[in-house]
């Protein structure tokens, strides 16, 4: 690696804002809060709006929008079209 070409890439803390919730990584980003960890060294805190502990996709609160699904969709609508699946021209879809 050429020096002096690479952003400086340190332990920071990140925390949720709307959970609390507190992790540790490294990271080129850098704040002027700090936060006192568990090891007792003070580390940058960046404070984000949604991770993991927050999302709804990864804490199991995601609601499912589409209870119906796809084909049930596609059966209720052209239902009434006839069985045939066969379009006016009646050659097979062919036009």
């Amino acid at each position: 690696m050429k020096s002096g070409i690479h952003p400086d890439y340190h332990p920071v803390v990140f925390r949720d804002a709307a959970t609390g919730t507190q992790f540790l990584t490294r990271s080129t980003s850098t704040s002027t809060q700090t936060v006192e960890w568990h090891d007792g060294q003070h580390y940058p805190l960046i404070i984000v709006d949604i991770t993991s502990a927050s999302h709804p996709l990864w804490t199991g609160t995601a609601r499912v929008v589409d209870t119906e699904g796809r084909v049930g969709r596609f059966r209720r609508k052209y239902a009434a079209k006839g069985a045939s699946g066969r379009g006016s021209s009646g050659r097979g879809g062919v036009r």
